[in-house]
């Protein structure tokens, strides 16, 4: 018997996430999904009136295609994934692995030649689409996450399938405060950044474009970037886990980086010059989601947290920086790892992960939940 909770989550993803209506046609990305929930995922594209269309993968035959990629292989494949992406009008991926760090062995090299060639993919899918990328729950992420396989799977099912329709209303607020919002100033525990987001906008993330999802999002004004952050919250990156890592910013441009793994942090900065500067500057609320596990789709969303990403800018708020790299990096701000403040214009919104404004206070946990 299927588990009912797929029904569930099939029905939010085509119903809500990504409205997919009569005479739509929806490309299924499955990588390491059971095929239980394919089938259930494509059932719920033909009740709307929609036309599956489903790709099939898996990651270690992925890692295989990556590690002898070339520039011949990865224009191929980025001419073959937009012919059929110009087909579609909705995108859901979902994204399991049994071993997050499968592409851990494949040359930093090699990953970056093939994310520069087959951006345009990805820039497709982000602009051109309605789309939902989320991971499915594996053994590997409740290690990853410190719980049984049986308890994860339960978090992850209440964490996808919550109420985003309030979480929705409870954003407004804080949509219409940061698209007004100049100076930034964020201080914490060896942090003390500040920029400028004028003009750049800010857009809400409601369940329509990641599950699980909850967070604000603008970008820094490319070259206002000064100061240090220093992230208390692991992060995957290609395969390569790293802790520790601490930026330091000269206007705008990454100066300095180090990290458990300052090497290898180094080389993806140093893929293309756009690396370097920041694409991205967000606030995550989820109020079931309190810690990290290595899973940025979850991390970024941690309630309390803060992101800020090196690479690439999304066409809603863009400061101009291109690049092959758009990495977030999560710094929890919560009084149990080591609080922080946010400041908006000289105002404090955020003081240990709690909203302070009457009109934000919605987005805190309790509210939420």
């Amino acid at each position: 018997m299927t588990d009912p909770r797929y029904k569930k989550l099939a029905k939010l993803l085509v119903e809500y996430s990504t409205r997919l209506r009569k005479g739509d046609r929806a490309l299924l990305d499955m990588i390491d999904v059971p095929d239980d929930f394919s089938i259930e995922l494509m059932r719920a594209v033909r009740a709307a009136g929609a036309t599956p269309v489903i790709e099939v993968r898996h990651t270690r035959i992925n890692r295989e295609m990556l590690r002898e990629t070339d520039c011949e292989h990865a224009g191929l494949m980025r001419d073959l994934e937009l012919f059929r992406l110009r087909k579609v009008q909705a995108y859901i991926a979902i994204r399991g692995s049994a071993n997050a760090s499968e592409n851990a062995d494949v040359a930093s090299e090699q990953m970056g030649l093939y994310s520069r060639i087959t951006r345009p993919v990805l820039n497709y899918r982000v602009n051109k689409t309605r789309w939902c990328v989320l991971r499915w729950p594996t053994s590997s992420m409740a290690q990853a996450a410190g719980m049984s396989t049986e308890a994860f799977e339960n978090l992850y099912f209440d964490v996808c399938t919550m109420d985003y329709r309030k979480m929705a209303r409870a954003m407004v607020p804080l949509e219409r405060r940061m698209r007004k919002a100049d100076r930034v100033h964020i201080k914490g525990p060896q942090t003390d950044l500040t920029f400028s987001i004028k003009g750049i906008g800010a857009k809400m993330c409601k369940g329509d474009r990641n599950i699980p999802d909850g967070e604000v999002f603008s970008c820094p004004v490319k070259t206002s970037i000064n100061g240090r952050i220093q992230f208390n919250t692991p992060t995957l990156y290609s395969g390569t886990k790293f802790e520790n890592v601490c930026l330091e910013f000269k206007d705008g441009k990454i100066a300095a980086a180090t990290s458990n793994n300052t090497k290898r942090l180094n080389a993806i900065l140093d893929t293309d010059p756009g690396a370097r500067y920041t694409g991205e500057f967000s606030l995550g609320f989820n109020p079931y989601i309190l810690n990290p596990m290595c899973d940025i789709l979850f991390d970024e969303k941690i309630a309390g947290s803060l992101h800020l990403t090196p690479g690439q800018a999304y066409e809603e708020c863009d400061n101009g920086n291109r690049s092959a790299v758009h990495w977030d990096m999560v710094l929890i701000q919560r009084p149990e790892w080591g609080g922080g403040e946010i400041w908006f214009d000289g105002e404090l919104i955020r003081k240990n992960g709690m909203f302070l404004p009457k009109d934000l206070r919605g987005l805190n946990p309790a509210s939420l939940k």
